[in-house]
């Protein structure tokens, strides 16, 4: 894990200041993120748990070099009790949480909402919060050297859950509670992130 973050860039560095939970600090990047991520408000009354996002802007051959995916965690109320899904991989090893590359075109949190949809079946209402961020190593299908990603990951409250999507065939999925969830993923900052996570100190 000290290998994966030492190397991540610079960028990386500013997501992980706009993730702190100091609101000062939170307002503070939303000025000074680079672009793709730069927050251009219409007014600086614009509240930092709630920043203005932009869509991401990729050159032709550019989305596997960015490094840096968007994930959803998605969350919904079942008998007053918090319920989280997980996700299996593609190979089914694995619980992680529904992530993809950024999308030409989406904000950040679009492309989370996307990545919901394809991998989970799920559609609801997503939250432009960073609510954390988690590193690991990718592994390409091609055998190629793994590289390091960093995940920013925001909050999606499921509304409607489908059977049919495009990846049903090639995961499964579950819903459980946060702290049995934070045990099932393997990425130790997924674990804190999951564990933590109360859609009410959010207002959502």
């Amino acid at each position: 894990m000290e290998k994966v973050q030492n190397s991540l860039s610079s960028r990386h560095a500013d997501l992980i200041v706009l993730c702190q939970p100091d609101a000062t600090k939170q307002a503070d990047a939303l000025y000074t993120m680079p672009s793709p991520f730069r927050i251009q408000p219409k007014d600086k009354q614009v509240s930092a748990m709630r920043p203005r996002q932009h869509p991401v802007k990729l050159g032709r051959n550019a989305k596997d070099s960015v490094r840096t995916q968007f994930g959803a965690l998605v969350w919904r109320w079942r008998k007053d009790k918090l319920q989280v899904l997980l996700i299996k991989t593609r190979g089914g090893k694995r619980w992680i949480i529904p992530k993809g590359w950024p999308m030409d075109g989406q904000t950040p949190v679009q492309a989370a909402a996307t990545e919901a949809w394809e991998e989970a079946g799920i559609k609801g209402r997503p939250a432009p919060i960073c609510i954390g961020l988690y590193s690991y190593q990718k592994y390409p299908r091609n055998g190629e050297m793994p590289m390091p990603c960093v995940v920013a990951v925001f909050p999606l409250k499921a509304r409607w859950e489908f059977d049919k999507y495009p990846e049903a065939s090639e995961r499964k999925r579950k819903w459980v509670s946060p702290k049995k969830a934070a045990a099932m993923v393997e990425d130790a900052e997924l674990a804190q992130i999951i564990r933590h996570f109360n859609p009410r100190h959010f207002r959502l």
